[in-house]
């Protein structure tokens, strides 16, 4: 068997199996692929399954090396995603095709240290979930839908992904929403009367007969919405309300967070919320609101 029909069962066991996101597919299948262009460069021979079982460590360092170089560097973090994309399909390779490299583990990623999450303030959440409604260039429907989207990422919580995922099916929404996240896990999200009457709102308003199991938010032209739409939206409105460049969709579900820490919540119950597969990666959030109550404090002290 040749490297390239491992990577294709990689692929398919991905997928099939594992139920990896298509986002996921792409970015694991595009790392392994690059990995094998590079050895078969370094070999000068087409890679072969029992080849892949030899690649010393140092090779899969100056595979990482290559992409440090060229016009378009990897990032640390880019860089540690595409070692974990390695790793895991030299464990399938071990698992299901019996060709072990224990030469994958002697490798360690650059190390990265992760930064704060950047959310936005409760005024300026209001506003960016506000503004595509003020927006006379646009038809009702499409800043109805807008709004619902983004009422959705900042009253739930959703990554876009999630968001984008509801089905016809799941409105009119109920008092709580079943969402499957990163790795398939799935969660309960309760839903607020605001986000319920958001989305109402949209199907009240949407010019298109909408089938039960077709997605929920289409485009204009009657197509699935896309990620890149809802980014490209709020990059718009971020202008037109003098934001940061950090305020971006996903920041929506920073401040959902972070805002619901500040109101009081513990951070396992946020976890389970935000479908985080660890506490601490909730944990991050913690830094944020100390740094609203020290700025809090300097304001308002006499002795600050």
């Amino acid at each position: 068997m040749t490297a390239a029909g491992a990577l294709a069962l990689w692929l398919e066991h991905l997928a099939h199996e594992r139920r990896s996101s298509p986002r996921t597919l792409e970015a694991y299948g595009f790392a392994a692929g690059r990995y094998i262009g590079f050895l078969e460069r370094h070999r000068g021979e087409v890679i072969a399954l029992s080849t892949l079982a030899e690649v010393s460590a140092g090779e899969i360092r100056a595979w990482l090396a290559q992409l440090r170089q060229g016009d378009r560097p990897l990032s640390p973090r880019s860089l540690s995603q595409a070692l974990s994309a390695i790793r895991s399909f030299h464990g399938f390779l071990d698992r299901r095709l019996d060709a072990p490299n224990p030469a994958v583990a002697l490798v360690r990623g650059p190390k990265i240290r992760p930064g704060a999450p950047r959310p936005v303030s409760e005024d300026q959440a209001r506003g960016m979930i506000a503004e595509p409604a003020l927006d006379l260039d646009r038809e009702g429907w499409e800043a109805a839908r807008d709004e619902a989207v983004l009422t959705l990422l900042y009253g739930c919580g959703l990554r876009i992904s999630e968001a984008l995922s509801l089905k016809r099916d799941d409105a009119p929404l109920t008092t709580a929403l079943r969402i499957t996240g990163k790795g398939s896990k799935t969660r309960m999200v309760p839903v607020l009367p605001a986000v319920r009457e958001a989305v109402d709102a949209y199907l009240a308003e949407a010019p298109f007969a909408l089938a039960p199991g077709e997605p929920l938010f289409r485009a204009k032209r009657g197509g699935p919405l896309s990620p890149r739409h809802v980014q490209a939206a709020v990059q718009a409105l971020r202008g037109r309300l003098g934001l940061p460049a950090s305020a971006t969709p996903h920041a929506l579900r920073h401040s959902f967070a972070t805002h619901l820490l500040g109101a009081g919540a513990d951070l396992r119950s946020i976890q389970e919320l935000l479908g985080h597969a660890s506490l601490s990666t909730t944990q991050r959030y913690t830094q944020v609101d100390a740094a609203a109550l020290l700025g809090a404090y300097a304001k308002a002290h006499p002795h600050a």
